[in-house]
């Protein structure tokens, strides 16, 4: 029922081809664990030619290094579970660096931080664990932050709690009194954003994208049973329909503000695969499971709106404050969209990692975005991701 190009068809027909014979469709499942990425000979290529072409102009790469970068960005990635429970209590906080292709893991005892080496990551050695940081941004959660304040964010590199804040509201007087409680709950520095975050849904246009009443959102990714999304797009209940106006199914579970995730059963002659749209810009993308990118590494977009972007991971389990609520343990990107790109499909390399929530900037100019993590919507609905 969905608009495709006749590559997007073809691939459809195999994909669901395989998931016939395999499975015959299961119904929901829990998901306590990311799903384990395959070991096809597939595996061995570091992405298509179009993910590449996008990784060179997004993020001003040639060809072997965008190569590079997803090679050691895949081994980062594989390493970063290892390097946590190596550096134990003194754990600090990991990031992965593109300029050395090392996962930095920040550590509070030099004892931690050979068995952190034996791993073959790197180590930086800090003042705060990720725990007393960790609980100073949820002392900062309990706040009542004003409008001008766009988010929070434990950051390992800089070993303490960020606070942004719109530069228009940086001198106002109520987002001042915000900065002078945070200094108080531990160590916090502030940055300057150049807008205020909002989320991303539309009115209703014309594209491929799905509709709820006259909101525009996207599809994030597919599970078993229909898709998951943006909670601000539809509450539990509310009717969907796709791109051809008929029917596809119903929100079956959503939440926003506090969260923004939600779940779309899907009927009704549609159907589901493990695929992310590349809108000619690149080929479509297999979703191979969903391990946890590292702060780093880099993070493509697939949207109705402006379609297929790459960044960055700036930031994970940041305090969004929207002005409809604060939003908690978001992830923050350097990737831009635009409204109607709401609920769409974040993916770095093969792998699942959040649906659209909101931002600030277009991409004419630039701009920063934040994603749901798939992991948590998976896991609060007890769904399985559908994969390659």
């Amino acid at each position: 029922m969905r608009r495709t190009t006749a590559l997007r068809t073809a691939l459809s027909v195999v994909l669901l081809v395989g998931a016939w014979a395999g499975a015959g469709f299961p119904s929901a499942s829990a998901a306590d664990t990311p799903a384990a990425p395959s070991s096809t000979a597939a595996d061995t290529a570091p992405a298509s030619d179009g993910l590449l072409a996008a990784m060179q102009k997004d993020l001003g790469l040639t060809e072997s290094q965008a190569r590079a970068r997803l090679s050691a960005e895949k081994t980062a990635t594989a390493l970063q579970p290892k390097a946590r429970h190596a550096a134990g209590a003194s754990y600090g906080g990991s990031w992965f660096d593109p300029a050395t292709g090392d996962l930095t893991v920040a550590v509070t005892s030099d004892k931690q931080a050979d068995a952190v080496r034996a791993t073959g990551a790197a180590v930086r050695l800090v003042t705060h664990t990720e725990q007393r940081l960790d609980s100073v941004k949820a002392r900062l959660d309990k706040l009542d932050a004003p409008a001008g304040v766009s988010s929070w964010h434990v950051d390992p590199r800089a070993n303490k709690v960020v606070i942004d804040v719109a530069a228009s509201k940086r001198s106002d007087n109520d987002v001042q009194k915000f900065i002078e409680r945070a200094e108080k709950t531990g160590p916090v520095t502030v940055e300057q954003t150049a807008e205020a975050p909002r989320t991303f849904s539309a009115g209703t246009v014309g594209g491929d994208p799905y509709y709820t009443g006259n909101v525009r959102c996207s599809i994030g990714f597919s599970v078993y049973g229909g898709f998951v999304t943006a909670g601000h797009c539809g509450q539990a209940g509310a009717g969907v329909s796709g791109w051809d106006g008929s029917a596809i199914g119903n929100f079956q579970g959503s939440s926003f503000p506090g969260d923004d995730y939600a779940w779309v059963s899907v009927g009704n002659g549609w159907w589901t695969v493990p695929v992310v749209l590349g809108w000619g810009t690149v080929s479509d993308q297999l979703v191979r499971g969903s391990n946890v990118a590292p702060i780093g590494a880099s993070i493509c977009r697939s949207g109705s709106t402006s379609h297929w972007h790459c960044g960055n991971v700036l930031a994970t389990n940041e305090t969004v404050n929207y002005s409809q609520g604060a939003v908690y343990e978001m992830t923050k990107t350097s990737v831009c969209a635009e409204p109607g790109d709401s609920g769409g499909s974040f993916i770095s390399g093969d792998q699942a990692q959040g649906v659209t929530s909101g931002g600030w900037g277009n991409c004419a100019s630039g701009g920063e975005t934040w994603h749901q993590p798939i992991n948590e919507i998976l896991n609060r609905y007890g769904l399985t991701l559908h994969t390659a």
